[in-house]
């Protein structure tokens, strides 16, 4: 296990990414742009993005489950229903949307290619180690899961 491993919280890595993407949008200026409907559009994804971890968050609930993931041990069922049958990670999936439509709200280009290092950082050091504990923990039902559902869309 890597020393960052399940150690920043989720919604601690949206926020330093969004501090970012504003902070690169006030330094560079230039790379501003302008499209009819954004805030909109940026409003939409919010929305969305809010409502798939909304989702996520209420399955687990309803499962009697922690969606805490820095509690992977209070893990106690394993939830493939609902929003879980279209993503293994409604609620990751919802934190890249508001990133998206942060991005849109800032009209800024370089602010964009701050998501997919979120994505990347997220998929490594949250996602993969909360699959591995979910290997051990329920072993064939998941990989079952894993052969079905993709891990984010």
């Amino acid at each position: 296990m890597n020393a960052l491993e399940l150690k920043i919280p989720p919604v601690a890595q949206v926020i330093v990414t969004a501090a970012a993407m504003y902070g690169v949008s006030k330094v560079l200026p230039t790379l501003k742009f302008s499209l009819d409907g954004s805030k909109a559009l940026a409003l939409g994804l919010t929305i969305i993005g809010l409502s798939s971890g909304i989702v996520g968050v209420t399955q687990f609930k309803k499962a009697q489950t922690t969606p805490n993931p820095q509690a992977l041990e209070k893990v106690s069922s394993l939830v493939t229903s609902g929003i879980y049958n279209y993503s293994r990670n409604p609620m990751y999936l919802g934190l890249v949307l508001m990133l998206l439509a942060w991005g849109l709200y800032l009209s800024h280009l370089l602010a964009f290619l701050l998501v997919p290092g979120f994505i990347l950082y997220i998929t490594r050091f949250q996602i993969q180690p909360e699959e591995r504990m979910m290997s051990q923990k329920f072993g064939k039902s998941y990989q079952a899961y894993l052969s079905k559902v993709r891990r984010w869309i």
